[in-house]
């Protein structure tokens, strides 16, 4: 990502964190990841974790977990979540574009809603970065805008392809299915389907070792 387009996008969503509720913020976790808690590792990156709804639910179901957001407005309200419910979560600025820069390794990755806001460039090297966090056996669980929602307002829709295509090298696609995105409602501009906004629900588990995962990127 250009350091312009990463200004762009940084005003973008500083703008949505500045109204009273962002569009997906809809205070607690998408029920895709509920629903596959069981597939969630012990030791957890939530990438994109917003105000740390997801995270915090998962440290209460006793993972170790970090939040990453590359904004602090949300980081600040998740770190305020956390400490009203009393649970350890380990929130951090950082661009998920540098995620493998991260010394730490995971069990698994969490990304809701951060995947579709990549372009080509973004995706290829977001996904070289989680290579280099995940261990063969690892998991990345990602829930992401599908091209079965209409219109081209909101986030960058992906195809079933394109996220094959993605994770075609050093990574197995466990499951890969019709989702939906829930969103809050009566926010101008954020209008989606009725039941929430087409996506695609994955499970992907890293295949390649370490040092593969290095040479390849």
């Amino acid at each position: 990502m250009s350091a312009d387009r990463q200004s762009l996008t940084s005003e973008r969503f500083t703008e949505y964190y500045a109204q009273p509720t962002a569009p997906w913020d809809i205070g607690r976790p998408q029920q895709p990841f509920v629903m596959a808690v069981d597939r969630i590792g012990q030791r957890v990156l939530d990438i994109g974790c917003g105000t740390g709804d997801l995270a915090i639910w998962l440290a209460e179901r006793g993972r170790a977990v970090t939040g990453i957001d590359f904004i602090e407005p949300p980081l600040a309200a998740a770190r305020r979540k956390a400490a009203e419910r009393g649970v350890a979560v380990n929130f951090l600025q950082m661009d998920a574009l540098a995620v493998g820069e991260i010394p730490e390794r995971f069990d698994a990755v969490t990304d809701c809603g951060l995947f579709h806001t990549f372009d080509d460039a973004g995706r290829a090297a977001y996904v070289r970065g989680l290579a280099r966090l995940l261990e063969s056996g690892s998991r990345v669980l990602l829930l992401c805008m599908s091209t079965a929602e209409p219109g081209t307002h909101g986030p960058r829709r992906v195809s079933e392809p394109e996220v094959r295509e993605a994770f075609s090298v050093g990574w197995e696609i466990e499951s890969l299915e019709p989702n939906r995105f829930e969103v809050v409602p009566g926010i101008a501009g954020a209008e989606f389907s009725p039941g929430g906004a087409h996506a695609w629900f994955a499970v992907i588990r890293r295949t390649g070792d370490s040092a593969t995962s290095c040479q390849a990127a």
